[in-house]
């Protein structure tokens, strides 16, 4: 297992990268790590300035933004980011809308609602991915488990985030942007300041076109 603690986003995408280019195994045209768990101390600070990452904020709050939406077509944004173009159903859908899973069941304002109702509760889960919905993921494979939020012992708004699988240079940089704004949405419901984001991936990979991205 590999596990660390990280002040920032920034450091931890440039320290994993080293990783797993030096010790992570082969497969299936990635190098891959797995059960890696990552403390990010100041989920605020999100964004990737590494000058070779190239990272485009500005694309990572238009998804998010769609996330918000809750609208599971992904016609529009597979203009800005073709992955999604080979994700989307016969209607322009898919499931990996994250917003649009959260938003199902209310499942969002109900795990607010908990930790308004009880600071101490251990319920306050949100569920993405689910192994009873399999037949429906033919085009798209949710990539996220759960989100599961905690008040800390320091009157924070703490966040866990279980993945089972994240490619680092894509996913990892997108992802941890817009599941870290959801975490202050949270807070500021809450009226809480925000505690720290524990990153969790059963596997965790680079793919091989990205093996030469820092050189």
């Amino acid at each position: 297992m590999f596990s660390k603690s990280y002040y920032n986003a920034e450091f931890a995408f440039e320290n994993l990268f080293d990783t797993i280019m030096s010790v992570g195994e082969e497969r299936n045209g990635t190098k891959t790590l797995h059960n890696v768990l990552i403390e990010l101390q100041s989920p605020g600070d999100n964004n990737i300035k590494t000058p070779w990452r190239k990272w485009n904020k500005t694309y990572a709050q238009y998804e998010f933004d769609w996330y918000m939406s809750g609208n599971p077509n992904a016609v529009e944004i597979s203009k800005k980011a073709k992955i999604w173009a080979s994700m989307m159903d016969e209607n322009g859908n898919v499931n990996s809308n994250y917003g649009y899973q959260w938003q199902r069941n209310d499942q969002l304002t109900k795990v607010i609602d908990m930790l308004r109702n009880d600071p101490l509760t251990r319920r306050a889960s949100i569920s993405l991915y689910d192994g009873k919905e399999l037949d429906l993921y033919t085009n798209d494979t949710i990539c996220t488990y759960a989100i599961n939020f905690y008040i800390d012992r320091n009157n924070s708004l703490s966040m866990q985030v279980m993945m089972r699988s994240n490619d680092l240079v894509f996913g990892f940089c997108n992802d941890q942007y817009c599941f870290s704004e959801l975490q202050h949405i949270v807070a500021n419901a809450l009226r809480l300041p925000v505690g720290k984001y524990h990153h969790y991936v059963c596997n965790m990979h680079i793919y091989e076109r990205h093996y030469d991205l820092k050189k």
